[in-house]
């Protein structure tokens, strides 16, 4: 495959930053997009050229650093992480756009790479269980709903690419929230803290700069573990509830 690659390139965060065209040849269909961006930036270091900075870890679809905007879409045409898309998904002569994640709160650090620090600031503000549970128990000896466990289980798979961040127009971090909120609301061992966790990760959410959620189902579309509008609905019945309880106090 022959391909025109338009790539955002950016110094820094203050740096405007404008798109470059980059010409491949030879590019196999059975390569990952990494892949590919991985011959680009051979062809470049060879020319003593900056490599594309991008973000990759596991390459496996699991840890969500892969966060590209391709072609308008966050992760590119299907609904997977970037680098479990393979370039069958492309045709030879096309031209792909690649540029990074568009939100305020994930300030670029350079190239395709941006700052998501807002979500782990998020994470810090109530995702978590801090009551002591003891050694591990079997899980059968925990009397949790099978539909109650899958839903709570569906929840976590979210990985925090930040997709439903890129894909939503209002640049919102809802359905992200919203699915960090529900695995702890809805298992036994997160009710201790659960008014407070509501509270305090909406009100960092909201300090971070995201911006308001208009159930477009963008994010939702977009994600690549698929994780529910649902959740968003779930998070606002226990933000509201918790308030509710803080004001009779």
């Amino acid at each position: 495959m022959n391909l025109t690659l338009k790539v955002w390139r950016q110094k820094n965060n203050a740096d405007k930053g404008s798109f470059n065209n980059y010409t491949l040849t030879g590019i196999s269909e059975d390569m990952s997009f990494l892949e590919m961006l991985d011959v680009l930036n051979e062809e470049l270091s060879e020319k003593n050229e900056d490599p594309v900075h991008f973000d990759h870890d596991c390459r496996e679809g699991i840890c969500g650093m892969c966060s590209l905007y391709i072609n308008g879409k966050p992760h590119g045409p299907q609904q997977t992480t970037t680098c479990q898309l393979h370039m069958r998904s492309f045709k030879d002569g096309d031209t792909i756009v690649i540029e990074p994640w568009r939100a305020s709160a994930f300030p670029v650090v350079k190239d395709l790479v941006v700052d998501r620090g807002a979500f782990d600031r998020i994470i810090q503000a109530g995702g978590y269980v801090s009551v002591n549970t003891g050694g591990v128990p079997d899980a059968n000896e925990i009397p949790i709903p099978k539909r109650i466990a899958d839903e709570a289980f569906d929840a976590a798979t979210c990985i925090g690419c930040g997709a439903c961040v890129a894909a939503c127009k209002n640049a919102s971090a809802m359905l992200f929230t919203s699915a960090k909120i529900s695995q702890l609301a809805m298992l036994p061992q997160g009710q201790v803290e659960r008014k407070e966790r509501a509270e305090q990760m909406v009100a960092q959410m909201d300090a971070e700069g995201f911006g308001a959620c208009t159930n477009t189902g963008a994010c939702s579309a977009e994600c690549p573990k698929g994780i529910s509008l649902t959740n968003i609905a779930r998070m606002n019945r226990e933000y509201f509830s918790a308030v509710a309880s803080s004001e009779n106090v």
